[in-house]
C-alpha cells in the first residue's frame, strides 16, 4: 500500500483531540516558516540592511563557523 505523507498527516490529524488543532496548526506553521527560504528581493534587503547598520564579519571567519 503507497499512502502518502499528506495522507498520513491527514489521518493523524483525524484522531487528534480537537482541543489540540490550534497547537498543532501552530507547530506546523513555525516549522514551515522555518525552513522556507526568503524570496531574492527580501535576502537582498536584508543584506542591504545589515551592511548599512555593519552587521557584518570578515569574510574569512565565515568558513569558521562553517566548520563547527
Amino acid at each position: 500500500m503507497n499512502v502518502s505523507y499528506v495522507e498520513k498527516i491527514d489521518q493523524e490529524i483525524k484522531q487528534m483531540p480537537p482541543e489540540y488543532l490550534p497547537a498543532l496548526f501552530n507547530i506546523i506553521h513555525t516549522f514551515r516558516e522555518s525552513i522556507s527560504l526568503n524570496t531574492a528581493e527580501e535576502s537582498f534587503k536584508q543584506g542591504f540592511k545589515e551592511a548599512l547598520t555593519e552587521e557584518t564579519r570578515p569574510i574569512e571567519t565565515l568558513w569558521d563557523m562553517n566548520e563547527h
